[in-house]
């Protein structure tokens, strides 16, 4: 076949995709990767602007993403090349995984009471900066401090309530902002935090869910440090990912919950022998995973049998006991 100047037409290759469907396709994922942006902020809003920047950043770069592609989408080359056609599928498919991680990055954020925990008063002084949350006792504060890794995705402030006891007895708390709310981005946040209170010469360190895993592997590689060492480990709902049994010379306590669907009381039984064998084992009958902070329920955790008051209450008592017992 020829056109009217007798050139050749081009004949279409059935097996090419056609470059207005890729164009589509590449809108519907710049629109999602858009409503994504707008859902994490709608239902986490507190958790995104109170977190680590990270996230929010996250969010910022993939709505630009998304409009720098609705624009470029619908600038289309008239006959795509077969390479050109290879790179938009591509990038298609790397835009949704990058939507999809985006979406699994949003956190819990904290409800009541760790907001109203967050408040100064009279016995405690609240303090944020973007990479960590500083609870200070308002009377003259003891010597030993207690540095605080959350767990995988959950808003730090979610443990102001839980872990304000602490406060109220004299030991200032440092809870991590992990980037993204991930602990293993904060591996350096301990350190940090010994450096920014020289006024304390012992650090007890601790951690919910992956938050105590990354914990463990701070306090082992601190625990004879010659200037304000880690003196001891507390977990929260958690366990070392290694064994540390001989490793770890500071005293060690294991609060977890009967109910906890995520780190199951199987986990932390198995945990035992991963850890000093004067381990102190504390089990919190009728406690859940997500009773161990404030940030609603969480999937695949158990039911609990007893209210978050209570389980708050024993948890916090055990903590104030172990690092008690350590400051002396």
């Amino acid at each position: 076949m020829t056109s009217a100047d007798d050139s050749p037409l081009p004949i279409p290759d059935p097996t090419r995709p056609r470059a207005g469907a890729l164009a589509w396709i590449s809108r519907l994922v710049a629109v999602a990767a858009l409503g994504v942006v707008a859902w994490a902020l709608v239902s986490a809003w507190g958790g995104v602007v109170s977190g680590h920047p990270a996230y929010l950043v996250l969010l910022g770069v993939t709505a630009i993403g998304a409009i720098a592609t609705l624009t470029v989408s619908f600038v289309r080359p008239a006959r795509p090349g077969r390479w050109r056609v290879a790179g938009r599928i591509a990038l298609v498919v790397a835009g949704a995984a990058w939507i999809a991680i985006t979406a699994w990055l949003r956190p819990y954020a904290a409800v009541e009471p760790a907001l109203d925990a967050m408040i100064s008063d009279a016995q405690v002084t609240v303090a944020e900066s973007a990479t960590d949350i500083v609870l200070t006792p308002t009377a003259e504060p003891g010597t030993t401090g207690v540095f605080f890794q959350p767990g995988a995705l959950v808003d730090p402030r979610a443990y102001a309530a839980v872990l304000r006891p602490l406060v109220e007895d004299g030991h200032t708390v440092v809870i991590a902002k992990q980037p993204l709310g991930i602990a293993f981005f904060a591996l350096g946040a301990f350190d940090a935090a010994r450096g920014a209170h020289p006024e304390l010469d012992a650090w007890v360190v601790g951690g919910h869910s992956l938050g105590g895993t990354v914990a463990a592997i701070q306090a082992d590689a601190a625990d004879s440090d010659a200037t304000a060492p880690a003196t001891g480990l507390m977990f929260f709902a958690s366990y070392p990912a290694g064994d540390i049994s001989t490793s770890l010379t500071v005293p060690v306590t294991s609060i977890s919950g009967s109910e906890d669907g995520l780190s199951t009381p199987e986990n932390i039984d198995a945990s035992r022998a991963d850890l000093p064998p004067d381990t102190v084992f504390t089990v919190i009958e009728g406690a859940s995973h997500a009773q161990f902070g404030d940030y609603g329920p969480q999937a695949g955790d158990g039911t609990p049998t007893i209210t978050n008051v209570q389980a708050r209450s024993q948890i916090s008592d055990a903590a104030v006991a172990f690092v008690d017992a350590i400051s002396g």
